[in-house]
């Protein structure tokens, strides 16, 4: 059964959130994704191996489950000329995507595809638009149980006349205010096109929102295209919108999929890293069950990160509950980052099937609150849970800094009340603590404390 239902947000206009069968995308997804390890350079060994490795390492006994397959599976000559169906590369893929979906179905794990919102993929392979019912089957016949859909190569008629304030550095919008626009400077490049789109609205100076109805826009109904035809199959498939952050998709895309991508892509640097965590420290009012931002993949084991980068990333992204997709060649994965992935009590949060709210700042730190910085983003957080109270305490110098969670300012604690405090990453037991945990925090780590009664 599929239902929509009206989802009340503190302060923000209705939504409505889109519950799938089996709960199927209540939780955020787990799982590994081809692209950050591979790029184009994708293959079915490639995809056996990962899924191989998520069996062999216990990550899939933590709970990452699905193998999604990114961009560049198919044949570069495009659709079948007859059936107009997306056809794989069989040098690639020589059983089809179908074959490796049932090889990667038979250890227990779920399959995961991707494509298009446009004429084409990023990577130049036929995209879906317009022929979004036969794909939906054809991924359905298959056996997918996940599409990631994405955002290139928009056609002109389905162009918006105007878009959104994106506050993501990378798209280097101009005249930036706290997350703001404030001139009329215009953005160039959206959709893989050299194409000018004028800003909607610049009267509305607070992020993340603005007074724009964007569920009427072009680029809301692109995707909603795609979930009616995944909807219409007898196969229950969780759908991941990647769409950059353009038109602000926390505000809509509640009722159109599991997931909505806050920003563009990620990569391996830490200033990367901090910048997508600043957009998203804004963003917690709008994921609850069923629907939940995505700051993109993880890169545990990608670039030079360091140990304390690694575990601040990974950290913030569970308790923000967004979905935790490894993006590298699991094989290579050194012990200290598996141990970070598998970290039980990080894990427990985000999947926790009582309390679907993420962690938010309860407190920015260096700045003042609610101020919108890619070089100091917020750095105490906290969320409810069924196990207790988690609370982070993240360092973004580059020296040893003494940190200090003061239980008067975290949501749901006395400012005098005693908790037993558990260190999330060494599972030791602090004792219980009254009013206040004081520890040293090392540059770009992130302290965690799981919070109890005592």
């Amino acid at each position: 059964m599929i239902r929509t239902t009206a989802l009340a947000l503190a302060a923000l206009p209705a939504a409505w959130t889109l519950e799938l069968a089996n709960q199927a995308g209540r939780l955020p997804a787990l799982g590994w994704n081809s692209w950050n390890a591979y790029g184009c350079d994708i293959d079915e060994p490639r995809v056996l191996l990962a899924a191989n490795a998520l069996v062999d390492t216990g990550l899939k006994g933590a709970g990452y489950e699905y193998v999604i397959t990114d961009d560049c599976w198919q044949n570069s000559e495009g659709r079948d000329p007859i059936t107009s169906q997306l056809r794989p590369n069989l040098t690639k893929f020589p059983t089809g995507l179908q074959g490796t979906a049932q090889k990667v179905h038979d250890l227990g794990l779920k399959v995961g595809f991707y494509s298009s919102s446009g004429s084409m993929t990023c990577g130049r392979y036929a995209g879906s638009l317009g022929y979004e019912k036969l794909d939906a089957k054809t991924f359905s016949d298959w056996g997918m149980d996940y599409l990631k859909y994405d955002n290139c190569f928009v056609e002109p008629e389905y162009f918006d006349d105007c878009l959104s304030c994106n506050s993501d550095p990378s798209f280097d919008s101009k005249g930036m205010k706290n997350g703001s626009c404030t001139t009329a400077t215009p953005q160039t490049g959206y959709y893989s096109f050299n194409v000018t789109f004028p800003f909607c609205n610049l009267d509305y100076p607070n992020f993340p929102s603005d007074s724009v109805n964007y569920t009427q826009k072009y680029t809301a109904l692109r995707f909603r295209i795609m979930r009616d035809a995944l909807l219409a199959q007898n196969r229950t498939i969780v759908y991941s919108l990647c769409e950059w952050g353009v038109d602000q998709p926390w505000r809509w895309g509640n009722a159109t999929g599991s997931s909505w991508r806050t920003t563009n892509d990620i990569n391996s640097g830490w200033g990367r890293i901090l910048q997508i965590l600043n957009v998203n420290s804004f963003l917690g009012d709008y994921a609850d069950f069923y629907g939940h931002n995505d700051p993109d993949m993880l890169e545990i084991g990608n670039g030079n990160l360091t140990v304390e980068e690694q575990r601040s990333h990974f950290a913030l992204w569970a308790m923000m509950k967004s979905p935790l997709l490894i993006g590298t060649d699991i094989t290579k994965l050194t012990q200290p980052e598996l141990n970070i992935l598998e970290n039980k009590y990080l894990i427990a949060f985000n999947q926790d099937g009582t309390f679907g709210k993420p962690a938010k700042p309860y407190k920015w730190g260096t700045n003042a609150d609610y101020t919108f910085n890619s070089t100091f983003p917020a750095q105490y957080w906290a969320g409810q849970s069924e196990k207790g109270t988690m609370v982070a305490t993240f360092n973004p110098y580059n020296d040893t800094k003494t940190m200090t969670a003061q239980f008067s300012e975290i949501p749901g604690l006395k400012a005098r009340g005693r908790y037993r405090a558990t260190d999330v990453w060494t599972g030791k037991d602090m004792g219980c603590k009254r009013g206040s945990i004081k520890t040293k925090v090392e540059p770009h780590d992130t302290a965690v404390y799981l919070l109890t009664n005592c």
